[in-house]
C-alpha cells in the first residue's frame, strides 16, 4: 500500500482541474498499482478517469474491468480518439490511439473496501498469533 500513497504523492498531473486522473503506461508500474490507486482515487472524489495511449489501452481495459467485476466501479463514459505524436526514433508525427474510461463507486463501494480493509487486518492477526 505504501507504493499506492508514494503514487498519489509523486504523480504527475497534467490538468489541474483532473485530479481523479489517472495516466497508465503498461511499462512504468505493475497492473494492480493501478488498480489499487483508482480504489484510492474513488474514494477521495467518488469517481476515476482512467487515460491511455497506444499499446497501453489493454491495460486500461483490464484495469476497468477488474474495478467491475469485483463490484466496485460502473462505467459512466467511455471516449476513444486518436492523437497526433511525433515518432522519437525518425521524428515525424505519427497518430496514437487513445482511450478514457471515466469511472464511478457503485453504491455498495464503501461496504466492499471495509470488508477487503477487514479482511487483510483479520489475515495479518492470523500471522501474528502464529
Amino acid at each position: 500500500m505504501e507504493d499506492v500513497i508514494d503514487g498519489v504523492t509523486n504523480l504527475n498531473i497534467t490538468d489541474s482541474h483532473k485530479k481523479n486522473r489517472i495516466q497508465v503506461s503498461n511499462t512504468k508500474k505493475p497492473l494492480f498499482f493501478y488498480v489499487n490507486l483508482a480504489k484510492r482515487y474513488m474514494q477521495q472524489h467518488n469517481e476515476v478517469e482512467l487515460s491511455a495511449l497506444g499499446m497501453a489501452i489493454a491495460t486500461v481495459v483490464t484495469i476497468a474491468e477488474i474495478l467491475k467485476n469485483n463490484g466496485l466501479a460502473v462505467e459512466k463514459k467511455i471516449m476513444t480518439s486518436t492523437v497526433d505524436m511525433k515518432d522519437e526514433s525518425r521524428g515525424r508525427p505519427v497518430q496514437k490511439a487513445k482511450i478514457e474510461i471515466l469511472l464511478g463507486k457503485t453504491e455498495n463501494f464503501d461496504e466492499l473496501m471495509a470488508a477487503a480493509a477487514e479482511e487483510r487486518e483479520a489475515a495479518g492477526n492470523g500471522e501474528e498469533q502464529s
